[in-house]
């Protein structure tokens, strides 16, 4: 038992660690950063959809050099090929051989900058490294290296020239939420933190790839009770008998919400997993989840409300 609390603490040691990091470029939008901290830490990828220019680019450097992990970005175009995020083989004609070039994905952090700008050809080239940390090509299965976590931006649908995320793409993402506009304090702090130079420039590694892998194994030990499972696979299978909604969350979500909550219980400081703490996990790792039938979306229902609705409705276990 003192073995598991000593790990146990020096676990919360390097998720503060992270966390204090990224709050030196990030103004006010703490929870949120716990929220990117616990899918990173549980092994998951993170969709943020917001307007532009709320910080989800730093957002996305700042974790890398945090980590001191190797960190590549993908400006996702209408034009961009699956090639481009994969890689490709290229003839050298003096040895007559075939030599494979890497693409962008083969990093620890990647950035999928405007994800919903690419067609569903190209979107669909991330699907099987995110599940499997492995790609498929020209019927060689290539590793990517570990860990490997996609940060991935969209704006609003509403937008021009974006293309929406097809059901196996999004169920592939462990959350999604917004980084959503600061207070006007806040504001003047970014632009207080900004007038020599940019802080991420001056921002320093403060963990290693040793202690991360270090973290992602303590998040899996711990505690979660088997009434709190059944809690979670309840939740997640009232989205597949609920009226409104067309398809609901596969068991792919009650994983990802049982890894969520222990890793978000790591960072607030708990041994073990709280029902307060998978409720508030509910709504952004289900919510983007769930197709509505067209009636309900024309209506005007969000998928949020109903996962809400949901999570009040069912009894927390005693």
């Amino acid at each position: 038992m003192m073995q598991l609390t000593s790990s146990f603490i020096n676990a919360q040691k390097i998720f503060e660690k992270l966390y204090t990091n990224l709050s030196k470029v990030m103004f006010g939008q703490q929870r949120t950063l716990q929220w990117l901290l616990a899918a990173f830490a549980s092994g998951g990828h993170v969709l943020l959809e917001d307007v532009p220019g709320t910080g989800k680019t730093t957002l996305a450097k700042a974790l890398a050099i945090s980590c001191k992990t190797e960190f590549q970005r993908i400006q996702f175009t209408p034009d961009l090929l699956p090639s481009d995020i994969l890689g490709i083989s290229i003839f050298n004609p003096q040895k007559q051989i075939f030599r494979f070039e890497q693409g962008a994905i083969f990093c620890n952090i990647l950035l999928a900058d405007e994800i919903n700008r690419a067609s569903p050809r190209t979107q669909s080239a991330l699907l099987e490294a995110m599940a499997e940390n492995q790609v498929s090509i020209e019927r060689t299965i290539r590793a990517l290296p570990s860990p490997f976590f996609v940060i991935a931006t969209q704006n609003p649908i509403e937008f021009h020239g974006t293309y929406p995320l097809p059901e196996a793409q999004l169920d592939r993402f462990a959350m999604k939420f917004s980084l959503g506009y600061v207070s006007a304090e806040q504001e003047v702090a970014i632009l207080n933190s900004q007038g020599q130079e940019h802080p991420l420039a001056s921002l320093e590694p403060c963990i290693n790839l040793e202690e991360l892998q270090t973290l992602q194994q303590q998040v899996k030990l711990i505690r979660i009770s088997e009434e709190l499972k059944h809690y979670i696979v309840e939740i997640v299978a009232a989205t597949r008998e609920h009226s409104e909604i067309k398809l609901g969350a596969s068991p792919r979500a009650s994983l990802t919400l049982m890894r969520s909550a222990q890793a978000l219980a790591l960072l607030d400081g708990f041994e073990f997993v709280t029902p307060d703490i998978i409720q508030e996990l509910a709504v952004p790792v289900i919510a983007h989840r769930l197709s509505l039938d067209s009636q309900s979306q024309f209506s005007g229902v969000e998928a949020t409300s109903l996962v809400k609705e949901m999570v009040e409705n069912i009894s927390i276990p005693i």
